[in-house]
């Protein structure tokens, strides 16, 4: 098809292409300056927190593909996913929607209601080859929701195969989902790979022994093998010619898969690694601290390739960041995120989830915990929100501060991760980067707190949160399509209650 008649039919000739959740959109010129619709990659790891890439500043972690987008087109300091879930935090990079937006889409191992539009069906509708690899949206199931095939679109056997298949002059978009940094991890795979224990800085919510250390090499050697296969695809598009008209975004689900970081509502959570390039269409070599979520990317993708997004997306476009050759603090409106939380895994009796949404901004995290008698890491002892629900893979952090709970210094972090939690959650970021003292009790905090608690109030109201605007919240009722079994690995520790 050439590219004036690609152009014509546009919405029109090309419905076979189409997913659910298509709707007719009109066109206007791509967004950056372009002639013609760009390409789009769009690269997630799964479960990666934001900081540990080179770009960031970790010099144990190798990533030299994220740190060359990130040097060669724009870095983001402050970018959040919609939940530091799989399953919602892919639902809200699809749908550009709050995750308590989407019905069942809020929970893992949950379904994506076809009703709401995803942004490959919006733009394989305007006539874009669309794909994607490996872990796209999930896990869950496709079919209840009424859908056919997975909302990141039809599946690939990998990069190469997608573009040998793309038609000629047809722009194209494509999901590339690694599942690393995910775990089961080879144990001691980071030390082999070169990494030396006593570089790795350990946060302090965690015991700094070499248990832990080494469980961060682990992780790292999977964000490094996730890093080369974005090299693969980087090099795959330099020698067929793509790489000037190609948007490429990388970034990752959720946070690592460790204690007090996925599925919590903490920055280790939450705050996403984020390299955005479009080589000569936006100004690289930026470093941007404006706030964004995860949900700005199905409006970024739409108006990059000259849609107009759907005015139920809550997420905005980062074009007028991306024009721009401002680094620092960009747009003044981009001052803060909202994140949220509903049930993970079924970790609780009945399946309960912990419902948290949380207001961040510079200075301050707040977190409103709605059910603060349940326990946040699921009921014990498996505490199966941490790392993985049945303790069947080896996860050296939680089980160390699970064996130790009892030694003085490791007694408050096991509480950290493992305890209960109070309605309110506030935290100064900037005396307490890493979260770790709850001052929404204090005194001298209670204006911040309850100007937090009032603005995070209004945000959920007008964007429809059923836990704001007295609707019942459905979520804990909602059908749970993953395994419900308990199954302990042989010599787990299982602390009593």
């Amino acid at each position: 098809m050439k590219r004036g008649n690609f152009l014509k039919t546009a919405g029109l000739g090309v419905a076979a292409l189409a997913l659910p959740g298509c709707t007719g959109i009109p066109r206007r010129p791509p967004a950056g300056g372009s002639v013609t619709p760009p390409n789009i990659l769009f690269c997630i790891s799964d479960d990666q927190s934001w900081l540990h890439a080179g770009a960031y500043g970790d010099s144990v972690v190798k990533t030299p593909n994220f740190d060359r987008i990130a040097r060669e087109g724009v870095l983001f300091n402050h970018a959040y996913c919609a939940a530091p879930s799989c399953t919602p935090s892919r639902g809200g990079i699809l749908t550009g929607q709050h995750i308590w937006r989407l019905e069942q889409g809020g929970n893992l191992w949950s379904t994506l209601p076809a009703k709401f539009p995803v942004y490959p069906g919006l733009l394989a509708g305007a006539g874009y080859h669309v794909g994607y690899t490996r872990k796209g949206w999930g896990p869950g199931q496709v079919e209840p929701g009424g859908r056919s095939a997975n909302p990141a679109g039809p599946q690939y056997e990998n990069f190469n195969q997608f573009l040998k298949e793309a038609p000629e002059s047809v722009p194209w978009c494509f999901w590339f989902g690694s599942t690393d940094p995910h775990r089961d991890y080879d144990r001691g795979s980071g030390v082999a790979a070169g990494m030396r224990l006593d570089e790795v800085t350990v946060p302090p919510i965690w015991p700094d022994v070499p248990q832990v250390r080494s469980d961060v090499c682990d992780y790292y050697a999977e964000i490094q093998r996730f890093d080369r296969e974005v090299g693969d695809m980087l090099r795959l598009l330099e020698q067929t010619g793509q790489m000037d008209n190609t948007l490429i975004v990388i970034t990752s689900d959720n946070g690592m898969p460790f204690p007090r970081s996925k599925a919590n509502l903490y920055d280790l959570g939450t705050r996403m690694p984020l390299a955005v390039f479009w080589n000569g269409r936006i100004p690289g070599g930026r470093v941007v601290d404006d706030f964004v979520s995860h949900t700005d990317v199905a409006p970024t993708f739409l108006e990059a390739a000259g849609l107009d997004p759907p005015g139920d997306m809550t997420g905005k476009s980062l074009m007028d960041i991306l024009s721009t050759d401002r680094s620092g603090r960009v747009t003044p409106g981009r001052d803060h995120v909202v994140t949220a939380r509903e049930r993970h895994a079924w970790v609780r009796v009945d399946g309960l989830g912990y419902p948290s949404r949380a207001l961040r901004t510079y200075d301050f995290l707040y977190i409103r915990n709605y059910e603060p008698d349940r326990w946040p890491a699921g009921d014990p002892p498996m505490y199966g929100d941490i790392d993985c629900r049945d303790l069947r893979y080896e996860a050296p952090t939680k089980e160390y501060l699970m064996r130790h709970r009892d030694d003085p210094a490791v007694q408050r972090l096991f509480e950290m991760s493992f305890g209960k939690r109070p309605t309110e959650e506030l935290y100064d970021l900037r005396s307490d980067p890493h979260q770790m003292r709850n001052v929404a009790q204090e005194p001298e905090y209670r204006k911040a707190r309850l100007e937090l608690s009032a603005r995070l109030k209004a945000y959920l109201e007008e964007t429809g949160d059923p836990r704001a605007t007295n609707q019942e919240p459905l979520w804990d009722s909602y059908p749970y399509y993953g395994s419900r079994e308990f199954r302990p690995r042989e010599g787990a520790p299982l602390p009593k209650q």
